[in-house]
């Protein structure tokens, strides 16, 4: 099993608070979706997919109907384990 830990980028922080706030009742599923992540950042469930574009080299992942986490996967040198970097959330069109 792969030791991974989350990072949360100052971007992702702020796209938190403000999606959280006019989103309060997503704040359940979003919780669920990042230990999943944390856990394995491929499950089905989280429909986790490579981005292209300005977002190439990234991962998406849904977190509910209309709710995305951008992130990168990172290794750690010293650790040798994963760091799943988290760059930001919202609805479709606001981080794509």
């Amino acid at each position: 099993m792969v030791k991974r830990k989350l990072a949360l980028s100052n971007s992702f922080r702020k796209s938190y608070k403000k999606f959280i706030a006019k989103k309060p009742l997503l704040k359940p599923l979003i919780q669920s979706a990042l230990l999943k992540l944390e856990e394995e950042p491929f499950l089905p469930e989280l429909k986790t997919n490579k981005l292209s574009g300005n977002l190439f080299g990234l991962y998406a992942c849904s977190c509910g109907y209309d709710c995305r986490i951008i992130f990168s996967i990172e290794k750690d040198r010293k650790s040798k384990s994963e760091v799943i970097l988290l760059i930001d959330i919202g609805t479709h069109d606001e981080v794509y």
